[in-house]
């Protein structure tokens, strides 16, 4: 009897405890603080083939030995304002911003995710940015040529473009953004950016035309480069929680390989990968450079000297090689969105597993599924998380009806109970005896009430991770005051039903004979309320009619269970 409660007491506070923290337990990252001072533009590359720091002002070309790859040598370098104006690109998905110095993206805006939602004051919010180059943040994804005769190696070329401004128009499919450079040797490369309706992926080209007289030779690389700012996806609204801010991979082991921001410097990662991806995710959002190939490609990472960290890919196996008159390209696809499952695996398998369930993933990704069509059928996420919640308990019907007989079994008994504690006082071995043949004549078991509980507690775990990271949800409304499933109850109705509903809960279970388990008892549905009232209303709905159910369902088999016993009696 006492360990069924010790177990169903540590249980709920480990549920508790687990949401509340897990973020900080299992996604620890850097204490930040949003004035940053950040470069305003992208700067000069600083990745390679392989990589080593010296104090030159850019990449230079050490011939390898022991294989064709070229290897670099490189150093940071301070960012520098813009020389030339830059290039704004609209489409119905993205807002771009583009330097021509490098050709590198260094703003990228989400028009269908505003910053906040429409309110009186601000009917119409900005986009939510991702990429941005500013004081307060640096977040630019990058891509050049390096090596032999790569015009990154020499420093940061500067792109021209016959325009400042494109947009994408209505009945338009793509929207094609050129950006030119010729060499003194007469070598004419084109960085080609193409954006899609209705998608966050661009594409990627560098075409490479060697009109010289000489052979021509240049790397593929692309990068994400961040410093240590704050995730503002994660600190929006009113809830604190942090999600994983990091890079992620995949590596020969892993399709979804994380690599925590603190760990660049002292361990970092380099491997050569076939299908693979390089990504940096924040809480909801993602951005990656994924090739276009299926040949291996060495991804790496490593934190620059101001503390800004870079993960790369560089297509060392695919060198661009062209004889004078020939013609060459290299391509790779950004991403730059929110975490779609289906968009992202369609780019390549691994990328969705950036919407992170953990450890219980293989029971989370079915419960997203079937949330997901719940919705098609249904389209509000208050209702979907509802007939959900139905759905999963009628799945655990039969363990939690054998949950709720020992409980209420337990309830019948707790009076003969207390006659053995009064008659055999302090004498644990008789009482024990008594207990173990009262159960034995009552065909009770002690244990019933605890097993079929911790059963579901997974289940519920990994529903918990689907409706945190799901960006369906985010700023999705409900009904009446709800306008946010994924932030917090702004007036506090959900938590408190939720502790009312613990409540009456309690009073259905068996009163523990030890004073100090019935006090703690008690205070469960207090802890639990001031718990929830931080936690994203999405959560505490399915708490809520989880409750309700449980309550229902327990009422009636108690209730069932206590009638036969006075029948017999």
């Amino acid at each position: 009897m006492d360990l069924q409660r010790t177990l169903i007491v540590a249980g709920l506070v480990v549920v508790g405890y687990l949401m509340i923290l897990q973020w900080n337990q299992d996604f620890n990252q850097h204490n930040v603080t949003a004035e940053q001072t950040a470069s305003v533009t992208s700067s000069i590359p600083e990745v390679g083939p392989t990589t080593t720091l010296d104090n030159t002002d850019a990449p230079t070309i050490v011939e390898a030995t022991d294989d064709d790859a070229p290897k670099l040598t490189e150093a940071t370098a301070s960012a520098v304002q813009p020389s030339q104006q830059i290039i704004k690109i609209t489409t119905d998905k993205l807002y771009i911003e583009i330097n021509p110095e490098g050709g590198d993206i260094i703003k990228a805006s989400l028009i269908d995710y505003p910053v906040t939602l429409p309110s009186e004051q601000n009917p119409s919010p900005e986009p939510f940015t991702i990429l941005e180059s500013s004081k307060q943040r640096t977040f630019v994804a990058q891509s050049g040529l390096v090596g032999k005769n790569g015009p990154h190696s020499k420093g940061t070329p500067t792109y021209s473009s016959p325009k400042t401004t494109y947009e994408l128009k209505d009945g338009e499919k793509q929207l094609v953004v050129d950006l030119s450079l010729s060499t003194a040797e007469g070598v004419e490369l084109v960085k080609r950016y193409t954006f899609h309706r209705d998608d966050y992926a661009v594409d990627l080209e560098y075409l490479v035309n060697n009109k010289s007289s000489n052979s021509w030779k240049a790397v593929f690389y692309a990068q994400l480069k961040r410093d240590n700012s704050p995730d503002p996806s994660s600190t929006q609204g009113a809830t604190s929680f942090r999600t994983f801010l990091g890079a992620a991979v995949k590596s020969t082991e892993e399709k979804y390989h994380k690599l925590p921001f603190d760990e660049f410097k002292e361990e970092p990662f380099k491997e050569k990968v076939e299908k693979g991806y390089a990504a940096i995710l924040q809480h909801y959002f993602v951005a990656a450079w994924v090739p276009k190939h299926e040949n291996p490609v060495e991804y790496s990472t490593r934190e620059n000297d101001q503390s800004q960290y870079i993960v790369s890919m560089v297509d060392v196996n695919n060198p661009i090689v062209l004889a004078p008159g020939e013609q060459g390209k290299a391509s790779a696809t950004l991403y730059v969105g929110p975490k779609i499952q289906d968009k992202l695996q369609a780019l390549t398998d691994g990328l969705e597993l950036t919407v992170d369930y953990g450890i219980l993933w293989f029971a989370a990704k079915p419960l997203f599924l079937l949330l997901g069509f719940i919705h098609s059928l249904i389209p509000n996420w208050g209702w979907s998380i509802i007939i959900l919640t139905i759905m999963v308990k009628m799945a655990f019907f039969p363990l939690s009806a054998a949950s709720y007989r020992s409980m209420a079994n337990m309830r019948r008994i707790a009076p003969k109970m207390q006659e053995l504690k009064e008659k055999f006082g302090d004498d644990r071995q008789k009482m024990s005896q008594a207990m173990m043949e009262l159960y034995r004549k009552e065909k009770v078991n002690p244990m019933g009430g605890c097993l079929p509980i911790l059963v579901q507690m997974p289940v519920f775990i990994a529903l918990y991770w689907v409706l945190m990271e799901s960006v369906e949800l985010r700023q999705a409304s409900w009904l009446g005051w709800i306008h946010d499933l994924s932030q917090m109850d702004p007036y506090f109705i959900l938590p408190l039903i939720m502790g009312a509903s613990m409540f009456v809960q309690q009073q259905l279970n068996p009163t523990p004979p030890d004073p100090t388990q019935a006090r703690v008892m008690k205070l469960l549905p207090v802890i639990f309320t001031v718990f929830f009232l931080w936690f994203p209303a999405g959560l505490v709905l399915y708490w809520v009619v989880n409750n309700v159910l449980s309550i229902l369902q327990q009422w009636i088999i108690t209730r069932r269970i206590e009638s036969q016993a006075e029948s017999k009696s």
